[in-house]
């Protein structure tokens, strides 16, 4: 497949990381979520951009206290590894429900690069972007 190049444990283990992202949004573990990203990290959340792990963290705890629910999935279309870096695309799909009882479905698009470190690979950037939004009240 030209779409997943590189060691197969590398790939295994990336996906283990999304898997991981993608349990701790649900379960909103911040300590847990935060763990899935390098110290140094950049996240670009469509156009904000927010570097190193604590304003990541701080950031996303800000954002989910906004969302009495949250359901979030991921699907992985590409990862491309070269040593201790890799890159990666994934589509996600949220469920969000407002305080106000309204609720935001977005599908979206991260394109993310993976780092290799001492406690194996983490996100050293994910740039996300919605590629469409419904919502309902």
């Amino acid at each position: 497949m030209s779409g997943f190049r590189g060691a197969s444990e590398d790939q295994l283990a990336i996906r283990a990381l999304i898997d991981s992202y993608t349990d701790a949004v649900f379960r909103r573990d911040p300590q847990d979520w935060g763990a899935t990203w390098t110290e140094d990290a950049l996240w670009n959340l469509a156009g904000t951009e927010v570097r190193g792990r604590d304003a990541i963290v701080g950031l996303w705890t800000q954002a989910m206290a906004g969302f009495p629910f949250v359901a979030f999935f991921a699907q992985i279309g590409h990862i491309a590894i070269d040593g201790d870096r890799a890159t990666g695309r994934v589509y996600t799909h949220e469920y969000l429900e407002l305080a106000d009882g309204s609720v935001s479905r977005p599908i979206g698009q991260y394109l993310d690069v993976y780092t290799r470190t001492a406690d194996g690979w983490r996100f050293a950037e994910r740039h996300f972007s919605i590629l469409k939004e419904t919502q309902a009240k």
